[in-house]
């Protein structure tokens, strides 16, 4: 004889199991105290940047960042152009925050929008592993190795400048006061990076729209069917979305101590 399923019992069940998952859900993104800190130190950046962004005469202080922010797009160019069997030519930073990365081949559909989406997921990546010590020292590596490539592609001095400024403070930072630095610096170069990235996009694409900017000519590769400012509008989102989601998994897999992201870290250099 075959079991009588109570409809009434399987319901409850599967209630209970819904409400153990959102409690669960809830309870990975309640941030502990170490994470409310971090918390305000992202907001902390976030107001700084929109402050000093044009701010007569400080606004220099974050012109290295910006330089750097620079670099991160053009290299998102080079390394999806590489995917793509392009072969690059050069990457260029000039002083007026602006770039260019010349390659023969690849393929435009995914060359041209990789510069603001692929530096905001840079960007994001960096925010995430700010919420960790030993995460940060993963990311200033995967950094490195970004600018490595951006100093082997580059063909002005800006640019290797830019390069190797900031490799060494990630070895500086690295080698001080047990890494902890280098969270706070890899924590703002991720909220430089995504703010670089929000703003550029609605400055050139959206209210000013660049005639040559990356949107326009991707517009021309979709046979027109939408407008430079549109595609602008829908980047910008996708760069928004990439940057609360690095803050939510963030908050969600990096729920330890400072102390014990500490002995974690300490361990990794122990091994080395």
């Amino acid at each position: 004889m075959a079991p009588v399923i109570d409809d009434q019992t399987s319901y409850t069940h599967y209630l209970v199991a819904r409400q153990a998952v959102q409690d669960e859900a809830m309870n990975r993104l309640t941030p502990t105290e170490d994470q409310r800190i971090t918390l305000i130190v992202i907001g902390a950046y976030v107001a700084a940047v929109l402050i000093l962004w044009n701010m007569p005469v400080i606004k220099i202080v974050l012109a290295p960042f910006k330089l750097l922010t620079v670099g991160l797009h053009e290299f998102s160019h080079a390394i999806v152009g590489c995917m793509t069997c392009a072969k690059i030519e050069a990457i260029e930073i000039d002083p007026d925050e602006g770039g260019v990365t010349r390659m023969r081949g690849g393929i435009p559909m995914c060359t041209l929008p990789a510069g603001y989406l692929g530096s905001s997921l840079i960007g994001a990546i960096l925010v995430m592993c700010g919420f960790d010590i030993l995460a940060s020292k993963v990311a200033s590596i995967f950094l490195g190795v970004c600018l490595l490539f951006t100093l082997w592609w580059a063909r002005n001095w800006l640019t290797r400048g830019i390069g190797v400024l900031f490799i060494g403070l990630i070895v500086l930072l690295w080698l001080v006061a047990g890494s902890v630095g280098l969270k706070y610096f890899v924590l703002f170069v991720g909220v430089m990076s995504c703010m670089y990235c929000l703003w550029d996009i609605l400055d050139d694409l959206v209210f000013r729209k660049a005639y040559e900017s990356d949107a326009s000519k991707f517009a021309k590769q979709c046979g027109g069917c939408m407008s430079s400012r549109v595609w602008g509008v829908i980047w910008f989102f996708i760069s928004l979305i990439f940057f609360i989601a690095g803050i939510l998994i963030g908050l969600a897999a990096f729920k330890d101590d400072k102390e014990t992201q500490q002995q974690r870290a300490d361990s990794l250099g122990t091994l080395q």
